[in-house]
Protein backbone atom coordinates (compact mmCIF):
# COMPACT_ATOMS: atom_id res chain seq x y z
CA UNK A 1 0.00 0.00 0.00
CA UNK A 2 1.50 3.21 -1.26
CA UNK A 3 1.19 5.82 2.05
CA UNK A 4 2.68 8.97 0.46
CA UNK A 5 -1.22 10.41 -0.48
CA UNK A 6 -2.34 9.23 2.79
CA UNK A 7 0.44 11.28 4.64
CA UNK A 8 -0.08 14.29 2.54
CA UNK A 9 -3.27 14.05 3.11
CA UNK A 10 -2.79 14.43 6.52
CA UNK A 11 -0.16 17.16 5.66
CA UNK A 12 -2.90 19.30 3.96
CA UNK A 13 -5.78 18.81 6.48
CA UNK A 14 -2.67 19.86 9.38
CA UNK A 15 -2.53 22.94 7.28
CA UNK A 16 -6.12 23.83 6.43
CA UNK A 17 -8.89 24.95 8.65
CA UNK A 18 -10.77 22.69 8.43
CA UNK A 19 -10.80 20.13 11.14
CA UNK A 20 -12.65 16.79 9.26
CA UNK A 21 -12.00 14.99 6.38
CA UNK A 22 -13.62 11.80 4.90
CA UNK A 23 -12.63 10.47 1.92
CA UNK A 24 -14.70 7.12 0.48
CA UNK A 25 -13.43 5.10 -2.71
CA UNK A 26 -15.24 1.87 -3.39
CA UNK A 27 -15.23 0.06 -0.05
CA UNK A 28 -12.49 2.32 1.17
CA UNK A 29 -13.26 4.74 3.64
CA UNK A 30 -10.46 7.50 5.17
CA UNK A 31 -11.51 10.07 8.14
CA UNK A 32 -9.43 12.52 9.35
CA UNK A 33 -10.08 14.59 12.12
CA UNK A 34 -7.57 17.20 13.79
CA UNK A 35 -6.36 16.29 17.73
CA UNK A 36 -7.41 12.77 17.23
CA UNK A 37 -5.18 9.25 17.31
CA UNK A 38 -7.32 6.53 17.44
CA UNK A 39 -6.19 3.88 15.06
CA UNK A 40 -9.27 0.78 14.20
CA UNK A 41 -8.56 -2.40 15.15
CA UNK A 42 -8.55 -3.62 11.41
CA UNK A 43 -5.72 -1.78 10.51
CA UNK A 44 -3.17 -3.54 8.83
CA UNK A 45 -0.07 -3.72 10.49
CA UNK A 46 2.11 -2.16 8.71
CA UNK A 47 0.05 1.28 8.53
CA UNK A 48 0.03 0.80 13.12
CA UNK A 49 3.64 0.60 13.23
CA UNK A 50 3.71 4.21 11.48
CA UNK A 51 4.60 7.07 13.65
CA UNK A 52 2.73 9.62 12.04
CA UNK A 53 4.52 12.24 14.57
CA UNK A 54 7.77 11.90 13.54
CA UNK A 55 6.99 12.03 9.42
CA UNK A 56 9.72 14.23 7.92
CA UNK A 57 9.22 15.72 4.83
CA UNK A 58 11.28 14.15 1.94
CA UNK A 59 12.16 17.41 0.27
CA UNK A 60 13.15 20.21 2.31
CA UNK A 61 10.99 23.03 2.46
CA UNK A 62 12.37 26.64 1.88
CA UNK A 63 11.83 28.46 5.14
CA UNK A 64 8.14 29.70 5.70
CA UNK A 65 9.09 33.41 6.46
CA UNK A 66 10.61 36.16 3.88
CA UNK A 67 13.83 36.59 3.63
CA UNK A 68 13.12 40.57 3.61
CA UNK A 69 10.24 41.66 6.17
CA UNK A 70 9.05 43.91 2.88
CA UNK A 71 8.58 40.78 0.77
CA UNK A 72 5.10 39.38 -0.16
CA UNK A 73 5.35 35.48 -0.17
CA UNK A 74 3.10 33.53 -3.06
CA UNK A 75 2.78 29.79 -1.40
CA UNK A 76 1.66 27.26 -2.64
CA UNK A 77 -2.09 26.20 -2.56
CA UNK A 78 -1.57 22.45 -2.89
CA UNK A 79 0.59 20.01 -3.56
CA UNK A 80 2.15 19.31 -7.05
CA UNK A 81 3.82 19.89 -9.52
CA UNK A 82 5.39 23.43 -9.96
CA UNK A 83 5.70 24.85 -14.16
CA UNK A 84 7.36 28.21 -14.79
CA UNK A 85 5.69 28.17 -18.57
CA UNK A 86 2.28 26.71 -19.81
CA UNK A 87 3.97 24.68 -21.60
CA UNK A 88 7.81 23.19 -22.19
CA UNK A 89 8.46 25.21 -25.74
CA UNK A 90 6.72 28.32 -24.60
CA UNK A 91 8.75 31.77 -22.39
CA UNK A 92 8.15 31.51 -18.57
CA UNK A 93 5.19 33.86 -17.38
CA UNK A 94 7.11 35.64 -15.28
CA UNK A 95 10.88 36.40 -14.46
CA UNK A 96 12.88 37.93 -11.74
CA UNK A 97 12.49 42.16 -12.22
CA UNK A 98 9.35 41.55 -13.69
CA UNK A 99 5.97 43.93 -12.55
CA UNK A 100 2.75 41.61 -11.55
CA UNK A 101 -0.61 42.81 -11.08
CA UNK A 102 -3.20 41.23 -9.03
CA UNK A 103 -4.79 38.42 -11.31
CA UNK A 104 -1.83 37.62 -13.57
CA UNK A 105 -1.01 34.40 -13.61
CA UNK A 106 2.36 33.51 -12.14
CA UNK A 107 3.05 30.03 -12.82
CA UNK A 108 0.67 26.26 -12.83
CA UNK A 109 0.75 23.76 -10.43
CA UNK A 110 -0.34 20.40 -11.79
CA UNK A 111 -2.00 17.94 -9.15
CA UNK A 112 -3.91 15.06 -10.60
CA UNK A 113 -4.18 15.60 -14.05
CA UNK A 114 -5.68 19.15 -13.51
CA UNK A 115 -3.17 22.71 -14.70
CA UNK A 116 -4.27 25.16 -11.58
CA UNK A 117 -3.34 28.49 -12.82
CA UNK A 118 -1.32 30.76 -9.96
CA UNK A 119 -1.94 34.02 -9.91
CA UNK A 120 -0.50 37.42 -8.35
CA UNK A 121 -2.64 38.98 -5.31
CA UNK A 122 -0.91 41.88 -5.17
CA UNK A 123 1.16 44.48 -7.29
CA UNK A 124 4.19 44.16 -7.02
CA UNK A 125 8.03 42.83 -8.56
CA UNK A 126 9.51 39.68 -8.50
CA UNK A 127 11.96 39.36 -6.33
CA UNK A 128 13.27 35.83 -6.48
CA UNK A 129 11.54 32.48 -7.74
CA UNK A 130 11.94 29.98 -5.18
CA UNK A 131 11.21 26.47 -7.07
CA UNK A 132 12.97 25.37 -9.88
CA UNK A 133 10.89 24.25 -13.03
CA UNK A 134 9.53 20.75 -12.56
CA UNK A 135 9.69 20.23 -8.87
CA UNK A 136 7.48 18.95 -6.52
CA UNK A 137 5.85 21.48 -4.12
CA UNK A 138 4.24 20.82 -0.90
CA UNK A 139 1.23 22.62 0.17
CA UNK A 140 1.90 26.55 1.53
CA UNK A 141 5.05 25.91 0.33
CA UNK A 142 6.98 29.90 -0.57
CA UNK A 143 6.56 29.93 -4.32
CA UNK A 144 7.75 33.61 -4.87
CA UNK A 145 8.77 37.02 -3.47
CA UNK A 146 7.17 40.17 -4.60
CA UNK A 147 8.41 43.40 -3.67
CA UNK A 148 4.95 44.99 -3.21
CA UNK A 149 4.47 48.60 -5.37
Amino acid sequence: MDLEPILALIKALDNSSLQKLKLTSGDFTLELEKGQTYIPENISEEIRKIDLSRQKPESSIKEETPSKPNYHVIKSPLVGTFYRAPSPDAPPFVEVGDIVSPGQTLCIIEALKVMNEIESDIKGRIESILVENGEVVEYGQPLFEISPL
